[in-house]
Parts: C-alpha cells; sequence; structure tokens
C-alpha cells in the first residue's frame, strides 16, 4: 500500500488535532522544548509539533520529505506569527551539520521511517547530552466506540491498511532507540478526550494513511458518504467525544 500524505495535505492539515498542550508541558519536565533550545522536528507533517516548540521560545527546524504537507505547516505557522525553519528533506538524511541539534522529536511518525537509519542521523546531529523524544497521539478503538467502528469501515473499503487496532503504545521503539546506545530511556502516557463534530471527524479521517493518502479521490469519497451515514445512524450526538492515548519515550543521546 502506498502512502502518500502530500495527497491529503489540505485536510491533514484542517482537521488533524495537533499534540496537546498538556505534551509540551510534560516534555519540558524532561528538559524538552525549553526557551532558547535548537530543536529538529523529524517528520514534521504541519509542524504540530515544531509549532508547540517553537511557541515557548524554542529555535524550531521541521524537516519532512513532502513539499505540500511543508507549504500547509507554513500557512499555519504564518497564520499563527510562530517562526520555524521548514526544510525539506529525510529522518535518514537531514543534511544539518554534526553536533547542531540538542533535541531531536519525532511525532506520529517513528512506523514510517528506515529506523535504524534514522537512529544514526539523530546520534550524528545531536549535541553530546542530547535528548531524543519520540511522540504519539493515537485514537483508541475501543468496543462499540466510534473509533472502532470507523476502523472497520477503513478496512471494508482498504484491506491493505494494517493499522487497525492499536493500544497507542510502542515499546519496539525503546529497542530501536536502546540498540542506538541512547541512555536514561523513560516513558509516559495518559489518555484524553478530543471533541469532534461530525464534518471534522470525518477530515480527520480522510486525512489518514487507509484513506485519503493511499486511496483514490473517487474511494475516498465513496467512503466519505459512507461514514457520514454511519455518524448519523450509531453516534448521532453533534460532538463525538474521541478517546486519545499521548505515548512518549524520552531518551539521552549515546556516550561519544
Amino acid at each position: 500500500m502506498k502512502i502518500d500524505f502530500g495527497a491529503t495535505a489540505v485536510d491533514y492539515a484542517k482537521h488533524r488535532a495537533g499534540f496537546p498542550s498538556s505534551l509540551f508541558n510534560k516534555l519540558s519536565e524532561y528538559g524538552i522544548g525549553l526557551p532558547g533550545q535548537n530543536i529538529v522536528d523529524l517528520g514534521t507533517g504541519t509542524g504540530t509539533l515544531a509549532r508547540g516548540f517553537a511557541k515557548r521560545g524554542a529555535y524550531a527546524i521541521g524537516i519532512d520529505p513532502s513539499v505540500s504537507l511543508l507549504e500547509q505547516a507554513k500557512q499555519l505557522s504564518d497564520s499563527a506569527q510562530i517562526k520555524v525553519d521548514y526544510r525539506v528533506a529525510s529522518a535518514e538524511n537531514t543534511e544539518l551539520p554534526d553536533a547542531s541539534a540538542d533535541v531531536v522529536t519525532a511525532g506520529q511518525c517513528w512506523h514510517w521511517f528506515d529506523r535504524p537509519r534514522a537512529v544514526k542521523e539523530i546520534i550524528r546531529i545531536l549535541r553530546a547530552n542530547g535528548l531524543i523524544a519520540i511522540a504519539h497521539f493515537d485514537w483508541i478503538p475501543l468496543k462499540g466506540n466510534v473509533v472502532e467502528a470507523t476502523e472497520q469501515l477503513i478496512q471494508a473499503h482498504n484491506p491493505a491498511w494494517n493499522l487497525a487496532g492499536g493500544n497507542g503504545l510502542y515499546p519496539q521503539w525503546l529497542q530501536d532507540i536502546g540498540e542506538g546506545g541512547f541512555r536514561d530511556i523513560r516513558t509516559f502516557s495518559y489518555d484524553v478526550f478530543v471533541s469532534y463534530t461530525h464534518e471534522d471527524w470525518r477530515g480527520r479521517i480522510r486525512a489518514s494513511a487507509g484513506v485519503g493518502a493511499s486511496l483514490t479521490p473517487e474511494k475516498v469519497e465513496k467512503f466519505d458518504q459512507e461514514l457520514a451515514q454511519l455518524l448519523e445512524t450509531k453516534y448521532s450526538t453533534p460532538i463525538l467525544q474521541v478517546h486519545h492515548r499521548v505515548w512518549a519515550a524520552i531518551a539521552k543521546s549515546p556516550q561519544p
């Protein structure tokens, strides 16, 4: 299944909820996102992490291979009057100087990387005692909830999509950074509920890997109509409270 989030960049920017402000507060307790820090955000997409750090006084570089996602990121940053340095590059080859970052972050994207190569590149660009933070903000399917029903509909329209049934926890990423030599690995997670109108939830799902980033426009339209019908029939409350989980892993760069 070929994934291209650039194909759904407008929906992505409009409807995908950015990380909650509580995550930035929590990361600051671990020394991440402090004023004056040089932070490189890999797979920045529409820039939600990078903007959050810049808003708190860090110097943020947002890196992504998708030109169309970065165009949306720039528009969002301009409208919020937040300065982020967006660059077209990849997590595996950032083209940044050695030892130039205090912190490297990856939000909602680690699974898309060539992970061993990304780990090597992060080690290269981090300063001594620099920090890495891998973060996720996932919807949580539970029996009978709107997420489970939505995932079942995605699978009916796109059998190749294999990301259903997640629990928002990523122990395998700890292995990636542990094998890379990162130290003092710590994790945290907590649950939040995000309010969506029916229109916003449909937009959020169109901007997902299993729909807008992999189906043809005609198939996306057909899926969207069926999701609208499902919401109207089974989840008719005008504002949906959608279960999400925040998860993060933090670690210190390897000893030189």
